[in-house]
């Protein structure tokens, strides 16, 4: 005699042999590979004698259950119903028969690997309970884990999913031609939109992109795709009709919901009667057939769900129908993450490149890499504040073209801005011919002041060098004036609503300003705060106290010797 184990769920089903015991498990090398994360990597093991099947639990994290009873060794008898973990299967006595082609591969419909119906009292994944399908009937199919695919030869390995008695080269038969032909097509189906999806430019073409292949595909009255948002809550991105109109209807909830928490495909002919997903959102649509998979990104994350659905007619969807509606969710979850991700990039580049325009390049990519660093609501902190001004610069630039002097502003923008960002600091803004630097926002150093200092004396020594290639060309020299102050300012995004742009304000900035406009040109007037705040300051000599606007006292200030 003979004895199957047949799924309770899906149409798997496993043969009993008496030569060797079998080991039922999640690992791929087991001899019943079961897909379930309920499953161990060895869970159970059946044995074949001439008292019948017997099983025996490996010390399984979930338990193995015969009729509803947890056990660690029993005899199964023909319609028991044992399960592993969460998934069930019934004992089945098959009699040999000469001709074990038509025995193993005819269906109902005479094709091969033709599913056998699931038992009627019986539920998957709930030991010793039953419960009566509905007339319609609902199939569930775990996704097919990446590993899986990957061992069995990617797409073909699901579309061959639900047909294990598959003929082989010894056993064509034209039924099993005719299933190969089938297979074929949705491979070569599935190349497609894959080729089609690759060529996406962003999320919302590649969408567009996945609701006309499955219109292509199946016959179906509609179409939706939600994507997870940062929550994890599922948001509309698509919805149409066959007409390709824009629709407003959701996904029903208690179908998107099953999909999601089971990593499962769901197939209904009777969504309505399905006692599983008899939400008001189901009957308010008129949900008649229906099918939803889960879009599955890396790491085993739900990316959201692709749902199809007919309003005119029942009995429209198959297993095979679903079989490749998971094929096809597993082929467009990969094309959205990879949309995602190079979106995701082109933002950050975009940013860093917004960062770097103001920011020292080594500091925009602190600020790139860790944005929990800037709180956009701004904050106080100690800051370094430089101030650069050009002298007599409206009388010069009476005298000379508007090209030639932006031009000459252009060169000297230029080496100033590279003295500030040499020495890590971050250009708050030009102000006409000023130049306003600061350190120490939205990321501070220990040595801001220093490194303020240090680009100040460069400027200088940069504008020396600009001079002097001016002077040999006949072209006007510049001198600038310098102020430097150190101490807490607000430091954040300011401005409207519709546009910001981070800055810092207060009486540091204020005084580094009326410090620069006192300075003569060639001169760097810093506080003594600033002077305090230096490690290694240059030589310094100290001017008498001056009267600064809004300033009570008169402030100590010192200058730059410069050598």
């Amino acid at each position: 005699m003979l004895y199957k184990l047949v799924s309770a769920e899906t149409d798997q089903s496993f043969e009993i042999k008496g030569d060797a015991p079998l080991v039922v498990g999640r690992a791929l090398n087991s001899d019943i590979p079961v897909f379930d994360p309920t499953i161990s990597r060895r869970h159970a093991e059946l044995t074949l004698d001439d008292t019948g099947v017997h099983v025996r639990d490996l010390g399984s994290s979930n338990g193995t259950y015969l009729n509803g009873a947890r056990i660690e060794t029993a005899r199964v008898s023909p319609g028991d119903v044992v399960t592993f973990g969460k998934v069930a299967f019934r004992l089945k006595e098959v009699s040999p028969t000469p001709t074990p082609v038509a025995a193993r591969a005819a269906g109902p419909d005479g094709g091969v690997g033709a599913p056998e119906r699931r038992p009627s009292g019986a539920v998957a994944g709930v030991p010793g309970v039953e419960e009566p399908l509905p007339a319609a009937g609902t199939i569930m199919r775990p996704v097919v884990p990446k590993e899986l695919l990957q061992q069995r030869g990617g797409f073909t390995s699901v579309l061959r999913v639900g047909t294990p008695g598959a003929a082989t080269p010894a056993e064509v038969t034209p039924a099993a031609v005719a299933q190969y032909d089938r297979n074929q097509q949705k491979l070569e189906t599935l190349l497609k939109v894959s080729m089609e999806l690759s060529r996406a430019a962003d999320v919302d073409q590649l969408l567009a992109t996945v609701v006309d292949q499955c219109f292509k595909t199946f016959e179906v009255d509609g179409v939706a795709v939600e994507l997870a948002d940062e929550r994890g809550e599922l948001v509309p991105r698509i919805s149409r009709d066959r007409r390709g109109t824009e629709t407003a209807r959701r996904i029903p909830r208690s179908i998107a919901r099953t999909a999601v928490e089971q990593r499962s495909g769901i197939v209904s002919n009777d969504a309505g009667g399905d006692l599983r997903f008899g939400g008001q959102s189901v009957l308010m649509q008129r949900v008649r057939s229906t099918m939803c998979a889960p879009l599955i990104g890396s790491e085993d994350r739900v990316l959201g769900v692709l749902y199809v659905d007919n309003v005119t007619a029942t009995q429209r969807f198959g297993d095979e129908d679903l079989n490749f509606l998971i094929a096809f969710a597993g082929t467009a979850g990969v094309a959205i993450e990879n949309s995602q991700f190079a979106d995701r990039i082109r933002r950050e580049t975009m940013a860093r490149s917004n960062f770097e325009r103001y920011f020292a390049p080594s500091l925009a990519a602190r600020i790139a890499d860790s944005p929990d660093a800037v709180r956009l609501g701004g904050e106080k902190r100690p800051v370094a504040v430089l101030f650069s001004d050009i002298r007599g610069f409206t009388a010069l630039s009476e005298t000379m073209r508007p090209d030639d002097m932006a031009s000459l502003l252009t060169e000297y923008f230029t080496e100033m801005v590279e003295c500030v960002f040499r020495n890590g600091g971050n250009l708050d803004k030009f102000i006409g011919d000023a130049v306003m630097a600061q350190w120490g926002a939205p990321i501070g150093s220990p040595d801001d002041a220093d490194a303020a200092m240090r680009a100040a004396l460069e400027m200088m020594d940069e504008l020396d060098k600009l001079n002097a290639k001016w002077r040999g060309v006949g072209r006007p020299e510049l001198q600038i004036g310098i102020g430097l102050n150190f101490g807490e300012a607000f430091a954040g995004n300011i401005g409207s609503e519709r546009r910001l742009e981070f800055t810092i304000i207060g009486d540091t900035v204020n005084t580094a300003s009326r410090l620069c406009s006192a300075a003569d040109g060639g001169e760097i007037l810093l506080s003594d705060d600033m002077r305090r705040a230096l490690h290694d300051p240059p030589p310094l000599e100290e001017r008498p106290p001056m009267e600064l606007k809004n300033k009570i006292q008169p402030v100590k200030i010192y200058r730059v010797i410069r050598r």
